[in-house]
């Protein structure tokens, strides 16, 4: 594999060992097979009230193609251009506020609008409702006058496995492409094959195998744990656009990030991969308190500029 190699220090820093032990200590308390999903929604979203959105942007609710949704609105964006970010939680907790803050730093640093729905959850909707979602938000942007050539689709975790599986729906439903798409620690693969499910193993902080097929069963059913659209990492790739993505090298789904990357070279799509030593699932999210995440979201910002703001996309 061609990965590009992060910039960052031989050891994490100590903001991000603290970090870490706090939130793994948190995760080993928790107990997917019992955990309440509606408490495990609450408190997220709770949470994600708590710290602030970055400075310059503006939140604007909106209700587009039946979601409800925000805009996250930079000083100086451009009014035609736009990220469509699509949230994680495992496909069954988050929404705009358990995100707000993230993709506010991330709008305010690549210059960008950043449009984030609140797409059908799992138990309640499970596959294939929330891709079901993004092609209808994707179609009611383009009727409304954003070009295809000047919106990216961006997501972590779950939402970055949702975006994947949202171009392959796009493109068969013969939709134009947008110019790219940017995943953090994308979950891409529901049947948990990967190689790192096991190589990883001790070294994830939060997650092990087991939650990952917990929390699979609600959105979908044990026959769909393959589906392409479930589980891209066994789709055709062919015809998606340039893709950027950022992986913990300490997270058991790295391998999901590293064979969709396998998947796409050979389909002979622009791919780049950072991998981020000692890093965790998302770790992206702590961005106030870690120099790591702070680097890794100015990454992420310079390349969605790169590709939308600055016309590499045109």
């Amino acid at each position: 594999m061609n990965t590009t190699a992060a910039e960052l220090p031989k050891r994490s820093s100590v903001q991000a060992r603290i970090v870490r032990a706090i939130t793994s200590v948190y995760f080993s308390l928790l107990d997917a097979r019992t955990a309440n999903i509606d408490s495990a929604r609450f408190r997220l979203n709770a949470l994600g009230k708590l710290i602030p959105t970055a400075a310059g942007v503006r939140v604007r609710p909106v209700t587009l193609a039946g979601l409800d949704a925000e805009w996250l609105v930079p000083n100086g964006a451009p009014d035609d251009r736009l990220m469509l970010y699509l949230h994680g939680g495992a496909y069954v907790l988050g929404g705009c506020d358990s995100h707000r803050h993230l993709v506010s730093h991330i709008a305010r640093e690549s210059g960008l609008r950043a449009l984030v729905p609140e797409y059908s959850l799992a138990p309640e909707d499970p596959f294939p409702s929330a891709i079901e979602d993004v092609v209808e938000l994707y179609q009611a942007l383009l009727e409304q006058g954003f070009e295809s050539r000047h919106i990216v689709i961006a997501g972590d975790s779950a939402g970055g496995g949702l975006s994947v599986a949202s171009l392959l729906a796009l493109r068969d439903a013969g939709l134009p492409m947008p110019a790219g798409a940017f995943l953090l620690s994308p979950w891409l693969d529901l049947s948990a094959a990967g190689e790192t499910m096991e190589s990883r193993r001790d070294r994830d902080p939060w997650f092990s195998a087991a939650d990952i097929a917990v929390v699979a069963g609600h959105y979908c059913r044990e026959d769909q744990l393959r589906d392409p659209l479930v589980s891209p990492v066994y789709a055709d790739v062919q015809g998606l656009p340039p893709t950027y993505i950022q992986v913990g090298d300490d997270e058991i789904l790295l391998s999901d990030a590293t064979r969709l990357a396998d998947k796409l070279r050979a389909a002979g799509v622009p791919v780049e991969v950072d991998v981020y030593e000692e890093m965790w699932h998302v770790f992206q999210a702590f961005l106030l308190v870690m120099p790591e995440a702070r680097d890794a979201v100015g990454t992420l910002a310079r390349n969605i500029r790169r590709r939308v703001v600055q016309g590499d996309g045109d």
